[in-house]
């Protein structure tokens, strides 16, 4: 259970770098799955050509900086569709990964990674470990809330929310867009050179299918704890994520096929995401009347009864009227 907290907190990085897109941007950027791998390559080939580990880190996420640029590219200067842009640059970057690795694998065996002190501190999988991994990702989140409550920040949220009124006032969206693809991607590419610290290992498919692992992050965080406030929003997100590999861990201990866990995610995907349009449906069918719905619906019927009375309750109400 403690590893699975700590991958949580890992992948973390990853879910905000989804959320920027996702939530913020409201751009669907599938580049999350060759991103991914290619942090985790780039990291992993640094390694072995005897990097820092933090340096190796760090390039991680200028090659998953640049997949974003690219994608943001493609998408506002080539004017292709947001979702068709990601999809050609995690194509490309399958090969870019294959080159960057020299092959479909590359072992970390007793290479120093971000994790070796951790590891020779003896807290590497205890709850003091996890206390570090989840130190340093609140200090993350920190800087992705101050980050959006910036001049540009504030700008990128207002891109997402209505683009076409931000760019009257002279903001460019263009830039807005692939700055946010960018710094998006880069997380991700950091995420994927942690991960792949902490596996001892880099592999051409460990990004397959990430984005949904990433919607669910974002998706079930964000039910719990709600996105009205900003901090509440991003803290959300690695909430989810750490929800979501307890919820895998928790399947495997049943005993559920591996092989499953793909389609285990799409489930909790969809009910997620179901489950407040149930709850607002619930509540308009279910909502009692209002006051003033209430007196509408008695006008109604008393100008009914009125003209269900006939002509002679009509030749009254005139008699009376002319006596008046």
């Amino acid at each position: 259970m403690i590893g699975a907290v700590e991958v949580g907190l890992i992948y973390g990085v990853m879910a905000l770098g989804v959320y920027l897109t996702f939530r913020v941007l409201n751009f669907p950027d599938l580049t999350v799955d060759g991103s991914f791998t290619t942090g985790a390559a780039t990291a992993a080939t640094a390694l072995l050509a005897g990097w820092n580990p933090v340096v190796a880190t760090l390039a991680g996420f200028v090659t998953g900086f640049l997949a974003g640029v690219v994608t943001g590219l493609l998408h506002t200067k080539g004017k292709i569709d947001g979702l068709l842009a990601g999809i050609l640059t995690m194509i490309a970057l399958w090969s870019a990964n294959l080159r960057i690795m020299g092959g479909a694998n590359v072992p970390l065996l007793r290479q120093d990674t971000a994790f070796t002190p951790l590891r020779e501190a003896g807290i590497l999988g205890t709850w003091g470990g996890v206390a570090v991994l989840a130190l340093a990702v609140v200090l993350l989140g920190l800087v992705v809330v101050w980050f959006l409550t910036t001049n540009l920040g504030l700008s990128i949220r207002a891109t997402g929310d209505n683009g076409p009124m931000i760019s009257s006032f002279g903001v460019s969206t263009d830039f807005t867009k692939t700055l946010t693809l960018a710094l998006s991607n880069g997380l991700v590419g950091m995420c994927g050179a942690l991960v792949a610290q902490y596996s001892g290992f880099a592999d051409i498919s460990m990004g397959v299918g990430l984005i949904l692992v990433g919607l669910a992050s974002v998706i079930l965080g964000q039910a719990i704890l709600g996105q009205r406030r900003l901090v509440f929003a991003v803290f959300a997100v690695v909430v989810g994520a750490v929800l979501y590999r307890l919820i895998i861990f928790a399947a495997l201990q049943v005993g559920l096929n591996p092989n499953d866990m793909k389609a285990i995610t799409a489930i909790l995907v969809v009910i997620a995401l179901l489950v407040p349009r149930w709850k607002s449906l619930g509540g308009r069918f279910g909502r009692k009347p209002t006051t003033a719905v209430a007196a509408n619906e008695r006008a109604v019927a008393g100008a009914g009864t009125a003209v269900d009375a006939g002509p002679e309750s009509a030749d009254t109400a005139a008699t009376g009227a002319k006596e008046t």
